[in-house]
């Protein structure tokens, strides 16, 4: 396993990290389609991805309801000093009107809800889920930084939120001298570049880590999907449900899936793997969150650390999933080459 800085912490987290949303819910509505793992599977998943020195685990609160960092927390016991443990606040957790959301009173509470279900005094990485309209970001981040200097909380981050946002949680947060983001989760995958038009530059600009959450799209990135519906893997989530959550152009995926089938051929190795191994090629990542419901899942996803794309495995994927240049990207970009003097040119 290869390790990657987080931001500018100092603090070298894994490239593969582990996520949790598979943990849990067996009765529930929803994530009981996610993987609805019991503990015995957790804590094999979680033991073999220690022993392949992953040592960055994520999780949120409101992954079934709670029981994935109850899961979670039991599973990693004693090795507690080995796992930069994340996990993350905004949705609903309860029924009253203050059960989520960013607040000062929603903040507290949801630290210590998680704190007591994860069974740990500390949270390595704490990250807000999502942008909160109603709720200043001074009083978010007035609370966050309080629980840093509590020591409840060692870094926090942020996920799912606009460039402009984390530029001013950033700002407000070097105003007051208080704890700053470190680290943004977002979605990346071959077949959803968004994060190149405004986060990756964010990122570089201010040091910020970028982790990423379904790098293979809701399992699209497998290769296990044809045309038609046709699939290799009937137990999928995708395939039982008939969707995934994250939304593509479905007719240019299967134009990168073939590509990304004739590169993993190639190597020899599952597409998966590739799709994960480009991830980790891109600037600016750090972490790859994979999160799976098998065990051969695991240990397929982890090889992608050992795998080195060429150049021409790396223009191919890129000429065929690339999105357009957004504006004003482009324009600058065009622009760019006019303030180097002629005489640097030549």
């Amino acid at each position: 396993m290869k390790y990657r800085l987080l931001g500018r912490t100092g603090v070298w987290v894994s490239e593969i990290s582990l996520g949790a949303m598979t943990f849990g819910g067996k009765e529930h509505p929803v994530y009981r389609t996610h993987g609805a793992l019991g503990q015995e599977e957790v804590d094999r998943l979680v033991g073999t991805a220690l022993d392949a020195g992953i040592n960055f685990i994520d999780t949120a609160d409101v992954y079934a309801d709670g029981e994935s960092e109850e899961l979670l927390g039991r599973a990693i016991g004693q090795h507690r000093r080995d796992v930069l443990l994340a996990t993350k606040l905004i949705a609903p957790v309860g029924p009253g009107p203050n059960d989520q959301g960013l607040s000062r009173l929603h903040v507290m509470r949801a630290l210590e809800d998680s704190l007591r279900r994860l069974k740990t005094d500390y949270i390595d990485l704490y990250q807000i889920h999502n942008y909160d309209h109603v709720t200043p970001l001074e009083e978010t981040l007035s609370a966050l930084d309080d629980a840093v200097r509590q020591g409840k909380v060692r870094y926090i981050g942020c996920s799912n939120l606009a460039a402009w946002q984390i530029s001013k949680a950033l700002g407000i947060s070097a105003l007051h001298n208080q704890a700053k983001f470190v680290a943004n989760q977002t979605h990346y995958s071959l077949v959803s570049r968004d994060a190149e038009r405004d986060l990756v530059p964010l990122a570089e600009d201010a040091g910020l880590s970028l982790t990423v959450w379904q790098p293979l799209a809701g399992g699209f990135l497998t290769g296990k999907f044809d045309r038609g519906g046709v699939t290799t893997e009937p137990d999928s989530r995708r395939a039982r449900n008939g969707f995934d959550f994250v939304p593509f152009d479905e007719e240019k995926g299967f134009r990168v899936l073939d590509v990304l089938r004739a590169v993993a051929a190639r190597h020899e190795v599952s597409p998966a793997q590739v799709s994960i191994a480009w991830l980790l090629a891109q600037r600016a990542v750090t972490s790859v969150i994979v999160g799976v419901r098998k065990l051969e899942q695991l240990t397929d996803n982890i090889a992608a650390s050992d795998l080195t794309l060429t150049e021409q495995d790396l223009a191919e994927l890129d000429e065929v999933s690339r999105s357009p240049i957004a504006y004003p990207n482009w324009i600058q970009e065009w622009f760019a080459p006019t303030r180097i003097p002629a005489s640097n040119l030549a």
